[in-house]
């Protein structure tokens, strides 16, 4: 939520805004107040009509400390309300610092919310009053007004909603542990790797060298083999009989002739060394060049910007991860060979592809194939030697392949792989369940899990958006932020032209980049016409139709299609590389670009 839209709905009779924060930390940019009301200081009694700003953190420099909010409250009066936001996570909110001395001043808390910014956390709205002012309830609409039911409400849900909330820290505080724990391994898991694949390429080195030198000595002796069998005239002497008993009319007649040569050779160098000194010395031979060379080498460094994925697999899983990420898929034979040359992010075994009746690797773990069992232990072996986690993906009953619990798994993710939106059909599932699928159950949601289980990209870059804007005064920026913050898919960042002089503060403090320049997302959205209503649906209904489509543009199509492709239309989420070809929209289809029109809202 953002601060605007939890103060708005409590400044009915508020004529003033008493700024009471003792941090660096501007809250106005967040508040968006209505015309003619801007925060002053003083530090006088606040009381009907006025609204004090409190804030609280961690960073006293940043938020302020407890002293200045417990200060603030004493100088509260019956009528005045006050918004004190936190620097704190919601789970770790130190309200029970403030609640004394709430009460002792007789403030009530009338609405609590989780903000969604880097350094607020969460809010609540208060007020001054001499009687018990009725709750609101989850929608933020006052309660009917009852002294002693309002007090009785609030007793009952203050029980039951501790209640629910001690068990649900407990449970947050083990979740964390066990986090921190599986990390600690993980980090352990990978340290031992490191020496053992050190040890092991030392080993390796060492057996190497050895079997080299074994191989030049044997190589050696067998050249001198050769070399003294060549020049011996036991084999001279055959080879001319040989020559003679197969061609007796021709090689006959010179056979003796031949054995006189081989004679007076052979008592040549039988003489002394100071008898063949007066022979010609034999010129020398080249030097033999025993190296191989390449001819040609084509070498690509660049940065690994996808998940890089070898594993066991099904069929249609294979199929839906390589839309996102790079898939080797092995065999029993040449999985060790893939893993060594693919030098992946992770190994991958689906469990339903081990225990498929069908398959290259069916039956794995059950029992029923020992030999699978091994191919498969030692491939997993090779990848955690490369330092490559290897990871089980149990989408079906651990039961169904009892023996892939016994490997030694870096991680094992529980669930299906997702469903690809391509898959669905946008008539019979509805715009409702693509939106579902995208944001939870969609493979490319799954694949991030296994990216950030292995420190892999994170596939879900492939989905940010930025956005082009032009503001030229505050309801500009107005505008702008309330659209931006609004997107139930919320743009990664935000380019202007010059954002100097803006306040567009909030848009930063809620994790969206703002800078001047080209964008750096995948895809840009153009919203320069800032007095365009432009539903909270828009960025996500745009990216489900690109995500179903695979389309380089996704718009509005003049002809009113909805999910075709089309030949033109007006563009509205939009391929950054396309932007940056230069290519006129009118030209996009005829140069083969995919255009997917969507039939939603039209801005007004």
């Amino acid at each position: 939520m953002r601060l605007t839209d939890l103060l708005h709905p409590h400044l009915d009779d508020v004529t003033s805004v008493v700024d009471a924060t003792a941090g660096g930390l501007r809250l106005d940019p967040y508040l968006h107040l209505p015309p003619g009301i801007t925060p002053t200081r003083h530090e006088r009694p606040v009381g009907e009509g006025e609204l004090m700003l409190l804030c609280y953190g961690p960073d006293p420099d940043l938020h302020g400390g407890e002293a200045d909010c417990l200060a603030a409250l004493e100088r509260m009066r019956p009528g005045g309300r006050g918004l004190i936001v936190f620097g704190h996570p919601g789970t770790e909110l130190p309200y029970h610092r403030l609640l004394d001395a709430l009460v002792a001043h007789r403030c009530q808390v009338l609405h609590a919310a989780a903000l969604g910014y880097t350094h607020l956390h969460a809010g609540a709205v208060f007020a001054c009053s001499e009687e018990l002012l009725p709750p609101h309830d989850w929608f933020g609409r006052p309660l009917p007004a009852d002294g002693f039911a309002t007090a009785l409400r609030i007793a009952d849900e203050y029980v039951l909603s501790d209640f629910v909330s001690r068990s649900q820290r407990a449970r947050l505080i083990d979740l964390e542990r066990a986090a921190e724990e599986t990390a600690r391994a993980l980090a352990n898991a990978r340290e031992d790797g490191l020496a053992e694949r050190l040890a092991a390429a030392l080993r390796d080195k060492d057996q190497l060298a050895a079997a080299l030198r074994g191989a030049r000595e044997r190589t050696g002796v067998l050249e001198a083999r050769v070399t003294m069998l060549e020049g011996s005239t036991s084999l001279r002497v055959g080879r001319a009989l040989v020559s003679a008993a197969r061609s007796p009319r021709r090689a006959a007649p010179r056979l003796p002739g031949e054995l006189y040569g081989l004679w007076r050779q052979r008592k040549a160098r039988g003489r002394p060394a100071h008898a063949a000194s007066t022979a010609p010395a034999p010129a020398p031979e080249a030097p033999v060049d025993d190296r191989f060379h390449l001819s040609h080498r084509a070498l690509s460094v660049a940065p690994r910007d996808r998940l890089v994925i070898t594993g066991v697999l099904t069929d249609r899983t294979a199929v839906d991860f390589a839309a996102d990420a790079v898939v080797s898929r092995v065999l029993p034979h040449d999985g060790r060979l893939l893993v060594e040359r693919t030098d992946p992010d992770v190994l991958l075994v689906q469990l339903s592809a081990c225990a498929a009746e069908t398959g290259p690797w069916a039956l794995t773990g059950t029992g029923l194939a020992p030999d699978l069992d091994r191919s498969l232990a030692e491939l997993v072996g090779r990848a955690r030697g490369l330092g490559r986690a290897a990871v089980l993906w149990r989408d079906g009953p651990a039961s169904a392949a009892p023996g892939l619990a016994r490997l030694p798994w870096d991680g094992v993710l529980d669930g299906d792989t997702g469903t690809a939106l391509r898959r669905l059909d946008p008539v019979t599932d509805g715009r409702d369940r693509l939106r579902e699928v995208f944001q939870q159950d969609s493979t490319r949601v799954r694949l991030a899990r296994l990216a950030a289980l292995t420190g892999a990209p994170d596939p879900l870059a492939e989905r940010r958006v930025a956005i082009l804007a032009a503001p030229r005064n505050a309801t500009d920026v107005a505008r702008l932020v309330a659209q931006t913050l609004g997107q139930l898919h919320r743009p990664a960042e935000v380019v202007v032209a010059d954002p100097a002089g803006l306040e567009l503060g909030e848009l930063t403090a809620a994790s969206v980049t703002v800078h001047a320049g080209p964008p750096t997302a995948p895809w840009v959205a153009d919203w320069t016409d800032l007095t365009e209503d432009r539903p909270d649906t828009l960025l996500l209904d745009l990216l489900c139709a690109q995500e179903f489509s695979g389309a380089d543009a996704v718009g509005h199509d003049p002809a009113a299609d909805d999910y075709a492709f089309v030949p033109t239309l007006r563009p509205l989420l939009v391929r950054r590389s396309l932007l940056d070809a230069g290519t006129p929209p009118d030209a996009w289809s005829r140069a083969g670009h995919r255009l997917f029109a969507v039939r939603g809202k039209e801005p007004s």
